[in-house]
């Protein structure tokens, strides 16, 4: 009987470790809202790492988190890190590609709960009176990872950050 119970376990390891070699190299998780507000108002909410407490989902989970902002703060080489709880980790951004109104592109860097690099995008599309923001972040998935992925999604776990910043973006950019 314990033979047995051991084989089938070893049978589902061997499985979960194969499922994982499956998962793609590269993860990525979009989101996107419409502000009824001009382009240039939701870029400097976004290209101001200082407008980020009125809308990041990341801010209000963890109030205590320490920030540290760079001697620029908003605009290409702008840089912002924090240390935080458990549900915020530890980590940087910096904003690598500032183009007035219409892209903010970031580098992330996470260093706990786990160390991950990753890339963002905000990019921004004029539609009459609405502005189109696009919220894309995606990095390279190492093996490790992928067995992580097994049973987390990243897409529906970063994905409900994402809808709750958006709409924090869109009440503030619409006031």
């Amino acid at each position: 009987m314990l033979t047995t119970v051991a084989i089938i376990v070893a049978v589902l390891i061997v499985g979960v470790l194969i499922f994982a070699a499956t998962k793609p190299d590269v993860f990525r998780v979009t989101r996107s809202a419409s502000i009824k507000a001009p382009p240039q108002k939701v870029f400097d909410l976004i290209n101001d790492f200082k407008a980020w407490d009125a809308w990041s989902p990341w801010e209000k989970k963890d109030p205590a988190m320490k920030r540290t902002f760079g001697a620029i703060t908003s605009g290409k080489g702008a840089t912002y890190a924090w240390d935080g709880d458990k549900n915020v980790g530890q980590g940087s951004m910096e904003i690598t590609e500032s183009v007035v109104p219409s892209k903010v592109g970031l580098k992330l860097d996470f260093l706990k709960p786990f160390e991950a690099h990753n890339t963002v995008d905000f990019t921004l599309e004029s539609k009459g009176d609405m502005t189109n923001v696009t919220w894309t972040m995606q990095g390279p998935t190492p093996y490790f990872a992928k067995i992580m992925h097994v049973f987390v999604d990243m897409d529906k776990m970063c994905g409900k950050d994402f809808e709750v910043g958006l709409a924090a973006m869109k009440a503030v950019g619409e006031k």
